[in-house]
């Protein structure tokens, strides 16, 4: 029986110190390529609705002279300030994130600062012993991106003072997201103390480290050293900048009790609060709309199944997809391949399934054959057998060499005519533009019958919260955070009747979980429409208790321990 938590400080809440201004930094404001942009601009009107324009994002700009489409500049919105920044060589744009609430964003040009980078490291060697020395890849550009960003904050900060808006009362958080903003965490730390801080490590760059380079992580964290495996993983900098982070701000947290516990044991330091993520379902439609809209995105799906395999696949096929950041091990592809194929095999399936996998890959371009067929008659067209490589929807720089292909292509799965299961690679990002399936992924993934995301490292886990959201059914693990605290609501390990399944997951049971999946699409494609619509309904209600004005109480206590620490050094 797993025991339902409560936050401990319900009672407390009304004696929160309130920031009157957050500045929050990430290196995905306005720049959509990963998981925390879903976290930070999901929350975004929530906060939004709260502070009123009194909290402000802080992102990259590389646009140049490309418009994001993130982004919407506006000159006026601090008109001054962005004078007063300019004269002292601040590179900023300020505007608005293009997202519900549409909350304030400064994008700054980070580049000018290269020339000082070695000043720069030298400072926080000297300050906070951050190992710079073994820096490589997006280490300097990110470092950089966070050291102009703590410029804006104390930039702002001094003259929001000389003008009378702050005075020595004013409440001032800076939240930096991963180790990429560290180092402006630190700088803030040292040159504003009169500013609450928070870091937030999504996942620890270590432990992602050792998951990614197939050791095994779980069994053997109590005993692993983060700073020997830096040594040994070549993560020495990422690392040591994420560790010195975590040491010195004032209110250090993560994302779910898996990481909390990773946490403690590679950077030695345990977490102050735990920040689930939360979703905002405002956009996800209802009543007729869901309804036609499941009905458009099945419908296109299928169209793209049937053009590639040369097949006529009708609606009562199921749906099955996998999707995430294409790491092959941590995000559990592998084991969604390996699943798929013994389904293949399995003798009692009843039904087709056709399984989606849904990550980007090296992607070249659309099919050109498969346009074609699209083009035709959908749904209606007599096609003449499957395509050339009847398992990818775009070609691939690496087709020989890309993991998804290569192990279908050793379980000899080539979606022939009479396998009851096919599985199609779909390698690229779902933005309503990838010339083939052309619609957004929050309006395709309504499409599926059941979707599964088995991860073997996986901090919290948006994909099965999204699924839900949209009442899909899912299946995950209890290594991913998601799956820890969907477990905890259920007060037991989540069944298919649960509206998630939540299957044990260690660092040796790879066999039983693909079992254990292949066994469970093959029950739901069994289950009576009475029981699937059960199944959707339990999925729907416990989405809604993943919402951020459920778990944004977590985020008021992060506040209001930074605050206070601040408050300490005010008083001294």
């Amino acid at each position: 029986m797993v025991k339902k938590s409560t936050p401990h400080f319900d009672q407390e809440s009304k004696n929160f110190l309130k920031p009157d201004y957050i500045f929050e930094s990430s290196w995905e404001v306005c720049n959509k390529v990963g998981g925390i942009y879903t976290v930070l601009s999901s929350r975004a009107k929530t906060l939004q609705d709260e502070m009123r324009d009194r909290i402000v994002f802080i992102g990259p700009d590389f646009w140049k002279e490309n418009e994001s489409p993130y982004f919407s500049e506006d000159s006026s919105l601090f008109a001054e300030w962005q004078w007063h920044a300019k004269e002292q060589g601040l590179k900023v744009r300020v505007g608005r994130w293009t997202i519900p609430g549409e909350p304030i964003a400064v994008l700054v040009d980070f580049a000018p600062y290269f020339e000082q980078k070695n000043d720069i490291y030298g400072w926080l060697w000297e300050h906070y012993q951050v190992d710079s020395l073994h820096a490589y890849g997006d280490y300097d550009e990110a470092s950089m991106f966070s050291y102009a960003a703590a410029l804006v904050v104390e930039s702002f900060y001094h003259w929001s003072i000389e003008r009378g808006a702050f005075d020595n009362s004013t409440k001032v958080i800076y939240h930096a997201n991963e180790w990429m903003c560290g180092l402006g965490a630190l700088y803030i730390n040292n040159k504003l103390p009169q500013i609450g801080t928070i870091f937030t490590t999504h996942a620890t760059s270590i432990g992602r480290s050792i998951a990614g380079n197939m050791k095994p992580l779980y069994d053997y964290l109590f005993a692993y050293n983060g700073d020997q495996m830096a040594f040994e993983l070549n993560m020495q900098s990422k690392h040591s900048i994420e560790k010195q982070t975590a040491l010195h701000v004032d209110c250090f947290t993560t994302v779910s009790d898996i990481t909390a516990n990773e946490c403690k044991e590679l950077l030695d330091k345990p977490v102050d609060v735990v920040l689930p993520n939360g979703f905002d379902n405002s956009f996800v439609p209802k009543g007729t709309s869901f309804t036609s809209k499941r009905k458009k995105a099945r419908q296109r799906l299928l169209d793209v199944a049937n053009a590639l395999l040369g097949e006529q696949l009708g609606d009562d096929t199921l749906i099955v997809s996998t999707s995430g950041r294409y790491e092959f091990r941590n995000k559990g592809i592998d084991v969604f391949v390996e699943a798929m194929n013994r389904l293949l095999r399995d003798k009692d399936l009843k039904k087709k399934v056709v399984a989606f996998i849904e990550v980007p890959g090296w992607v070249g371009e659309p099919r050109k054959d498969l346009q074609e067929r699209l083009k035709s008659a959908a749904g209606t067209a007599q096609w003449e057998g499957s395509l050339e490589v009847p398992m990818v929807t775009h070609w691939l720089h690496n087709m020989s060499h890309d993991n998804v292909l290569s192990m279908m292509k050793y379980y000899d799965m080539h979606n022939r005519p009479e396998d009851k299961v096919k599985v199609i690679f779909l390698p690229c990002y779902l933005d309503g533009k990838d010339g083939i399936v052309n619609m957004t992924y929050y309006d395709l993934v309504l499409g599926n019958d059941l979707c599964v995301y088995p991860s073997y490292y996986e901090p919290w886990g948006y994909t099965p919260l999204e699924a839900i959201a949209f009442r899909v059914p899912c299946i995950t693990t209890d290594l991913a955070g998601f799956g820890l605290w969907a477990n905890k609501e259920f007060g037991h390990s989540g069944e298919l009747s649960d509206g998630v399944k939540v299957i044990h997951r260690t660092d040796y049971n790879y066999s039983e979980v693909a079992d254990l999946i292949k066994e469970t699409v093959a029950e739901f494609s069994n289950l009576p429409q009475k029981s699937v619509e059960a199944c959707r309904k339990k999925a729907e209600e416990l989405s809604k208790k993943a919402l951020w004005s459920e778990f944004i109480k977590y985020y008021h206590q992060a506040y209001d321990i930074a605050l206070r620490k601040a408050e300490e050094r005010k008083n001294k």
